[in-house]
């Protein structure tokens, strides 16, 4: 059987049609030099958008975006896989479940993805605290393959997860403990070997750290960009933030105007060297890494290498939609791209 290309593999499994490139549209395209701008709009990914919908029934971005500790879950849930405890010095014990499980996931309409997931979804849940607290993690490996989880930040050796002898084989568990820090936006991923195979496949999630004198109040949002290589020969035939393509151009993400949004970004897209993202409209500042509390640069433009993350704040001074995406128009075009839709009176300062 012949190799398939990036492409192909969109047209053969139905993604094409699920990103708006449906045949009609490839004759749209061939045409648009007699059709004139009226046909190059009516094929446009932007304006057709995704064919069909990805069930959200296992997850839903947008529920993703506002969640942390298991937020998302009913309190007895919660209660399972999350608890907290005060201790002397006036911080925090906190606790997590995490449990490795391989799982197919529906990435984009009818496409789907084999992936190796913490407790079922990918990315896996937001873990934050603050800096000075503790720190427990108990993972379970109920998956096919040795797995550990590396976190980023300050801890012992023997909490790193990345030697052979720290990996945690099928059915068995380890408790990871430390204390968070530096404050900051961090993450968290499986480091076995081949290491690029067990975080493409899903294994990784946010880790924030706030600082012990919170950051201003602000709509929080947390977003991770992301690819998937279904064809596996190393190259992505779809990206994604927070996992499904293309998800917030049907759901876009509701903000208010002048009001402070702080977005949490992380890049864990492997086969790629770089990801991006860009908003239309305005600027933003940016805190690197989110270890400071000044802002190292102000643009509408953020390029991240994989694993790098950047804190970013805008205040949104207009009503209406702005669209959001990498700046890889390829990217964009295989599902990184959304829309926020801000409310409100205009505010022009």
């Amino acid at each position: 059987m012949p190799s398939l290309t990036r492409r192909g593999v969109l047209g053969l499994t139905g993604a094409a049609s699920a990103l708006g490139l449906s045949w009609l549209g490839r004759r749209g395209v061939q045409a648009q030099t007699t059709a004139g701008a009226a046909g190059v709009y009516a094929h446009a990914a932007h304006r057709s958008g995704p064919v069909g919908r990805v069930s959200l029934d296992a997850f839903n971005p947008s529920v993703f975006l506002r969640s942390w500790n298991f937020s998302d879950r009913t309190a007895a849930e919660r209660g399972r896989y999350y608890r907290e405890t005060p201790r002397p010095d006036g911080s925090l014990l906190r606790e997590y479940e995490l449990t490795a499980v391989d799982r197919e996931i529906e990435i984009a309409p009818g496409v789907f993805f084999p992936a190796w997931t913490f407790n079922g979804q990918v990315p896996g849940p937001t873990l934050r605290a603050t800096e000075g607290d503790r720190v427990r993690v108990t993972f379970l490996n109920q998956g096919s393959h040795p797995h550990t989880i590396h976190f980023h930040g300050w801890h012992p050796p023997e909490m790193d997860g990345s030697l052979p002898e720290h990996q945690v084989m099928p059915g068995d568990r380890f408790v990871y403990e430390f204390d968070a820090e530096p404050f900051g936006l961090h993450l968290y991923h499986c480091h076995a070997v081949p290491l690029k195979r067990h975080i493409h496949k899903g294994l990784y999630g946010a880790f924030i750290v706030d600082p012990k004198t919170p950051r201003p109040a602000a709509d929080e949002l947390v977003m991770v960009m992301n690819g998937f290589d279904t064809n596996f020969d190393a190259d992505n035939e779809v990206y994604a933030v927070n996992t499904v393509a293309h998800h917030f151009m049907h759901d876009p993400i509701r903000v208010d105007v002048g009001k402070l949004v702080r977005i949490y970004l992380i890049n864990v897209t492997e086969f790629d060297l770089i990801n991006s993202i860009h908003l239309h409209g305005m600027f933003f500042d940016a805190y690197r890494t989110g270890t400071r509390l000044t802002p190292s640069e102000s643009t509408d433009t953020l390029m991240l290498c994989q694993g790098e993350r950047a804190v970013i704040e805008t205040r949104f001074r207009y009503p209406g939609r702005f669209m959001f995406h990498a700046h890889q128009s390829e990217f964009a075009e295989l599902g990184w791209m959304g829309l926020f839709e801000a409310a409100g009176p205009r505010r022009d300062t």
